[in-house]
């Protein structure tokens, strides 16, 4: 546990729910973590208690990517944990992989077409998903992914290789995304299980981050944009490439400073923790001191997104983690930009540079 982590409290220490099982932390509120492939390698989901139109059952919040493993352990869980209910809807944070990727199947009833339910999610959430599992490319792969991130200044070739064979990738997470949707927006109140739920959106990590806050219990389901051990991804990508995230994103910080300092966080990544005031003090030190670190780079000479990654991430990376990381930085230099602390340059070589 690092220092910023000895400032939050853990209520649960180092207590997780295996793959298979569950964990509750709120009455009628279950916490499901499943593994993911990748350097973070899990992904907390949830199941909450419900009952709609006099029906008892259960709510899914996200569901992890579409693979084998994630299927197996949801089945698990079908068969041993929702008491023979079935589920009643599902909701989706966001359009990230780890989020929607097994929405359409969730929402079909598992391998065993158990029932056939709604996916809830946000207007913006859900047409970008629908464009990037339609197998386009996305942020993360495609020759257009491997365009902007060589305009910014990745120039290794076998990286851009990479890039531009990664064009399923997304679709290979997310193979389907349900034809119709029942819209989440801003404000809007959930009744699930008796708790009420306040739909509080953010973005800059994503075009119409839901979160799901309910006040009277303290609770707080923060997906992606209140995380405990790391900060949120807040990138520049391909598809807005003059994008404006990092602005976008601390901007919905103060949606949450509001909320109780002793709300319980359930946070899509990490443990459930409270002490929401502090990390988001946190978040926005964090990036206040990335943001002083371009500043004082540029001064010294025009610089590309990829000249600030290794000053931002000081360690290996591999090629889904650059992309990240490369999206970060543009975004960092985009928000100076933007503001007209720094000038936007191409220089002859066709690299995006910025300078003082």
């Amino acid at each position: 546990m690092n220092a910023l982590e000895h400032q939050l409290d853990y209520p649960f220490a180092d207590q997780m729910p295996d793959a298979g099982t569950t964990q509750e932390v709120a009455p009628g509120v279950f916490w499901v973590r499943m593994p993911l492939p990748f350097a973070l390698n899990h992904i907390n989901l949830w199941l909450l208690r419900d009952e709609i139109d006099g029906q008892k059952g259960w709510t899914i919040v996200d569901c992890g990517i579409a693979s084998d493993e994630i299927k197996a352990n949801w089945e698990t869980l079908f068969d041993t944990v929702l008491e023979g209910l079935p589920v009643l809807r599902v909701i989706v944070t966001h359009c990230h992989p780890d989020h929607l990727g097994l929405a359409n199947w969730l929402c079909e009833g598992g391998d065993k077409k158990r029932w056939n339910v709604r996916l809830w999610i946000t207007l913006g959430e859900y047409m970008l998903g629908r464009v990037m599992a339609a197998g386009d490319g996305s942020n993360a792969g495609g020759e257009g992914a491997a365009r902007h991130f060589a305009r910014h200044g990745l120039s290794d070739e076998a990286s851009l290789d990479k890039l531009r064979n990664r064009k399923s990738y997304y679709s290979s997470l997310v193979p389907a995304v349900p034809g119709q949707y029942r819209r989440m927006r801003e404000g809007d109140v959930l009744s699930i299980g008796g708790r009420t739920w306040r739909v509080v959106t953010g973005f800059g990590h994503s075009p119409e981050h839901c979160a799901l806050h309910s006040e009277a219990d303290g609770v707080l389901i923060s997906g992606d944009m209140v995380l405990p051990r790391i900060s949120t991804n807040v990138s520049v990508f391909d598809i807005e490439p003059e994008g404006n995230p990092l602005a976008l994103y601390l901007g919905s910080l103060g949606r949450y400073e509001t909320m109780a300092a002793d709300t319980l966080v359930l946070p899509s990544h990490g443990k459930p923790f409270r002490g929401l005031h502090t990390r988001i003090g946190q978040l926005r030190d964090h990036h206040a001191a990335r943001l002083a670190e371009v500043r004082e780079v540029c001064a010294q000479k025009p610089c590309s997104a990829a000249d600030i990654v290794p000053i931002m991430f000081k360690r290996e990376l591999d090629i889904h983690q650059m992309t990240f990381a490369m999206g970060e930085a543009l975004a960092h230099l985009h928000l100076l930009w933007l503001q007209g602390e720094l000038k936007r340059v191409v220089a002859e070589d066709g690299v995006i540079r910025f300078e003082g």
